[in-house]
């Protein structure tokens, strides 16, 4: 049986980047600058994150996410993943090595923090 197929034989879409997330003390300035250089209008806003309308539709947002202080190193950039069985991304990560930091909450949206082998995080959610 084909990867993308599921027991029941229909397809099943890949996972796919649904955001490029930025850690930012200011997302607000951080969002005005990018969507300015981009000429990609701001798409939402709630609680600290704010995304930016992508160029096209299925392409990945860039975000900004509001953290408490600068990010130290090189990890001010992380990957936003959607799927339609976001239980099952979850697991599948995690055998292939990666493990769960924590999950949230925005009103009815969940997504799970994760870093992969070598530390760097990423996040899962529902499509």
């Amino acid at each position: 049986m084909d990867t993308q197929e599921k027991s029941s034989g229909a397809q099943r879409r890949a996972p796919r980047i649904a955001s490029i997330m930025v850690n930012a003390v200011d997302p607000s300035r951080l969002a005005a600058f990018w969507s300015d250089l981009l000429e990609m209008p701001i798409a939402a806003e709630h609680e600290g994150f704010i995304w930016l309308r992508s160029t096209e539709p299925g392409l990945p947002q860039l975000a900004f996410q509001q953290v408490a202080a600068p990010t130290e190193g090189r990890r001010r950039l992380h990957l936003d993943l959607h799927d339609a069985d976001a239980a099952a991304l979850r697991v599948k990560a995690e055998s292939l090595g990666a493990t769960f930091v924590e999950g949230h909450d925005i009103a009815d949206f969940h997504w799970d923090v994760m870093r992969d082998p070598e530390g760097n995080e990423f996040c899962i959610a529902q499509e």
